[in-house]
C-alpha cells in the first residue's frame, strides 16, 4: 500500500463516530501512488521501480546460480530450478507448441512466467506489499514483447499475404459473411488482442491489491473503534484473501505465458 494508505491505517484517531473528521480511509487510486524516493536523469525513481529491478536481478541470480555451474547430478538449487523450468517447458511450451517447434521459445516463456510471478508476489510479501504487475506501463511492455514477436514470426514464415489472411481468418468458404469476418478478425487480432492480453493481467493484481488493502486497513479501523469481533472477521478475510491472492498470482503468471504461447502457435500454424 502507498505511504499515504499506510499513514491512514495507523492513524489510531481514526474511528466509527470520531469527531476528528476523520472516516474510514477506503483504498482507491491513491493505493497506487508513490512519492519518488530518488532522482535518475530528471526521471524519478519509485518504489514500484525499484520492486521491478529487484524482480529481474532476481530471477537472473537464482538461475545463474541454478544452472551457471550445472551437474549430472543436481543440487537443490538445481533441482528447484530445473523443475521450474520443466515445468513451464513441458507444461506450457511443448503442450501448445510442440517439442520442435516449441523448444527455442522456452528461455523467452520461462524468463516472462518467472518475472511475472516475482512482480505478482510482491503484494504480499512484508515491506513490500504491492504486485508491480497492478501498473499497467509493465503488463502493457510485457504484452507488447509478444506482440512484435507474433507479428514478426507471422511475417516471415507467410510473407505479406499470408499474414494478412493469418490476421484476418480469411476463409472464402464463408461466403457471402467473409468480409464481415475479416473485419472483426482484424481489429481483434491486431488491437483487441495485446490490449486484452496486458489488462487480463494488471485488472486482476489490480483488483486483487485493491481487496488486500481494504480488509488489512478496516482490521485496524475496527480494531481501533473497539469493534473487536468485525475486527476479527476482517483479519480472517485479510488471511483469506492472503492465500487466494497466492493461487492468482501463480495462474496469471500461468495465463499470459500460456497465451503467447497461443498467439506464436497461431503465427507458426500453416493457413488453408
Amino acid at each position: 500500500m502507498s505511504a499515504d494508505q499506510t499513514q491512514l491505517a495507523f492513524d489510531w484517531s481514526c474511528r466509527i463516530m470520531s469527531d476528528n473528521g476523520c472516516g474510514f480511509p477506503a483504498p482507491g487510486l491513491h493505493s497506487f501512488l508513490f512519492k519518488p524516493i530518488a532522482e535518475v536523469g530528471g526521471f524519478e525513481f519509485n518504489k514500484v521501480m525499484l520492486l521491478a529491478l529487484i524482480t529481474t536481478g532476481l530471477v537472473i541470480s537464482f538461475f545463474y546460480a541454478a544452472f551457471g555451474k550445472a551437474k549430472v547430478v543436481p543440487g537443490k538449487l538445481q533441482m528447484i530450478g530445473e523443475a521450474g523450468y520443466d515445468f513451464v517447458r513441458r507444461g506450457i511450451v511443448y503442450e501448445t507448441l510442440g517439442k520442435k517447434e516449441g523448444e527455442k521459445y522456452v528461455p523467452l516463456m520461462v524468463s516472462l512466467f518467472f518475472f511475472i510471478w516475482i512482480m505478482n508476489i510482491w503484494s504480499v510479501i512484508p515491506l513490500a506489499q504491492f504486485p508491480v504487475s497492478s501498473i499497467i506501463a509493465f503488463p502493457a511492455v510485457l504484452a507488447a514483447i509478444v506482440y512484435v514477436t507474433w507479428v514478426s514470426l507471422t511475417f516471415k514464415r507467410h510473407g505479406f499475404v499470408g499474414f494478412f489472411k493469418n490476421i484476418t481468418g480469411y476463409d472464402k468458404s464463408l461466403g457471402p459473411v467473409l468480409p464481415l469476418v475479416m473485419v472483426i478478425e482484424f481489429f481483434s487480432n491486431l488491437l483487441v488482442r495485446p490490449f486484452t492480453h496486458a489488462v487480463r493481467l494488471f485488472a486482476n493484481m489490480f483488483a486483487g491489491h485493491l481487496m488486500l488493502v481494504m480488509f488489512t486497513v478496516a482490521s485496524w479501523y475496527l480494531l481501533n473503534s473497539w469493534m473487536i469481533p468485525a475486527a476479527g472477521v476482517s483479519f480472517v478475510m485479510t488471511i483469506a484473501m492472503i492465500g487466494f491472492e497466492l493461487f492468482v498470482q501463480a495462474v496469471q503468471a500461468y495465463v499470459f505465458v500460456l497465451l503467447a504461447c497461443t498467439y506464436i502457435q497461431g503465427a507458426l500454424a500453416e493457413h488453408h
